[in-house]
């Protein structure tokens, strides 16, 4: 169901590249900072939403479960907490540096390197369990 529903979310990133397009076209005035916020928050959007696919079906394929595994889904948390914190930073009128929403971004990293030290312990668990 998570799968399914991250599925969904993906077109939303999809969408988010036409107005990339359009950023980068010139057809909105942003700033050069705006504009490589703008590209760093959709690039990491692709980039983590496919990491956290991978680790959720790694996580399903091995039948881990417990707060290890849990604390797996923590890397699909990441892509939205990480392209949220570089397009919410980069928010207002001619802005050349982050604005106070740059936390969103740091809370993404943690959330990152939680989740998937949590997948890996899982895994490790599983892989030690069936040896």
């Amino acid at each position: 169901m998570v799968c399914g529903v991250v599925l969904i979310a993906v077109i939303g990133i999809a969408y988010g590249g036409t107005f990339l397009l359009q950023v980068v076209g010139g057809g909105f005035a942003f700033t050069d900072f705006q504009k490589a916020f703008f590209r760093a928050g959709h690039a990491h959007a692709g980039v983590l939403v496919t990491l956290g696919l991978v680790v959720v079906l790694l996580l399903e394929a091995a039948g881990a479960s417990g707060p290890w595994a849990l604390l797996g889904y923590g890397v699909l948390a990441s892509a939205i907490l990480v392209p949220g914190g570089f397009f919410a930073a980069a928010g207002g009128h001619e802005r050349t540096r982050p604005n106070r929403f740059v936390w969103l971004l740091w809370v993404g990293v943690a959330a990152l390197v939680v989740g998937l030290v949590g997948a890996a312990v899982a895994l490790i668990q599983v892989g030690v369990a069936g040896a």
